[in-house]
């Protein structure tokens, strides 16, 4: 829910509008003016004492012609029952709130919690085979269990083949669009995202006034990657967008699967890719993500017990520092292991390497360690 009044929601929106003004930038500008309408209203000489704003985006802040737009674009939410999600509001997308190049604001049109406990997003090519396509609904078939929200970009292919897998087994899923919600691209999809607003809907950052673009795109694949624990890709070329979603994905510590193809298909080339460099885990069925990721079923069966096994090595004490943090907390990031273990970042990372050729634990992506 929107917890802004009408006139600070008009002044979120037109905030978004103004040219050039990113969202870093609108995020810096609510910190230190306080609200939206303090910050379009504000004297050139305060917005000049904010960080990351500077004398051109000042004037344009100052000179911005906006409120027209963001009236109508009010008016056309408010008329078709699309939510407004700002970036402060309770109900934002929390995974993605983590993310520092986030949207400041969001339309939603749907019915559908964002912060799920259990949240994946599946992307892959638009030209998907019939083998992508039955692995797809497979994965998601046997992920059906732990009630995962299901993310998606509602293109040809791999992501409407994933919207509707999630539809079928009962699924909340949301799609993320690369335009505004007046015009739903593409048309064939139309039936299927009708559909979805049921249980899931359609997110996007673009207002009616934003034209569709191919930059939007990989745009749009940074919310994907953001909203989700773990991105499952299902065929993609080595230059696919799928691809640079996994790259976000990883940037964003998030897991990252792929499924594997034939060394000779171009279609799986960019899941191959990623799998041999390290990038993804390689994924063949829906128990391969569920162990990863060591998820509970809802009445608390399925849980993994901790590790409780006798080493027939010893230990080094760093070693032993590791061991016992990671069984402990079951998967890490380099950085919170520093922290947890109090070892600088040249001796843990020797005795990280160490364990690994021990096979005492697994490098994941995202610079993520668990036991083995």
């Amino acid at each position: 829910m929107n917890t802004a009044g009408p006139n600070e929601l008009l002044y979120r929106i037109a905030l978004t509008m103004i040219p050039n003004i990113g969202n870093m930038v609108i995020k810096n500008l609510m910190a230190y003016c306080g609200s939206a309408e303090a910050a379009l209203t504000a004297s050139r000489a305060k917005l000049l004492k904010i960080p990351l704003v500077g004398d051109e985006r000042a004037e344009m802040i100052v000179n911005a012609d906006v409120m027209k737009k963001a009236e109508e674009e009010l008016k056309y939410i408010t008329d078709n029952g699309i939510t407004p999600i700002f970036f402060t509001d309770a109900t934002y997308p929390e995974r993605l709130k983590q993310c520092t190049d986030s949207p400041v604001m969001m339309y939603f049109n749907g019915t559908c919690n964002f912060n799920t406990p259990k949240a994946i997003a599946v992307v892959g090519t638009r030209r998907a085979t019939d083998y992508g396509k039955e692995i797809t609904k497979r994965l998601i078939h046997e992920l059906t269990p732990y009630q995962p929200l299901i993310i998606s970009g509602l293109a040809y292919g791999i992501d409407i083949c994933a919207h509707n897998a999630a539809l079928e087994n009962g699924l909340p899923t949301i799609a993320v669009l690369g335009g505004g919600l007046h015009s739903i691209y593409p048309q064939q999809h139309i039936s299927a995202a009708k559909k979805m607003m049921a249980n899931g809907g359609l997110l996007t950052e673009y207002t009616t006034f934003d034209e569709m673009h191919p930059k939007n795109f990989p745009e749009r694949n940074r919310i994907v990657a953001g909203m989700c624990d773990a991105l499952i890709i299902v065929e993609s070329t080595s230059d696919g967008g799928a691809v640079i979603t996994a790259n976000l994905a990883n940037g964003y510590n998030r897991d990252v699967f792929a499924v594997p193809g034939k060394a000779t298909d171009k279609v799986s080339a960019g899941c191959n890719m990623l799998i041999k460099t390290h990038k993804a885990q390689l994924v063949e069925t829906g128990k391969d993500i569920i162990d990863a990721l060591r998820w509970e079923l809802a009445d608390g069966s399925g849980k993994q017990a901790k590790r409780q096994r006798q080493l027939f090595i010893s230990l080094s004490a760093e070693e032993q520092k590791i061991y016992d943090l990671l069984n402990q907390q079951g998967e890490m990031e380099i950085d919170m292991l520093s922290q947890g273990t109090g070892l600088g970042t040249g001796t843990l990372a020797g005795t990280l390497l160490e364990m690994e050729m021990n096979n005492l634990l697994v490098a994941l992506p995202g610079k993520r360690y668990r036991l083995t």
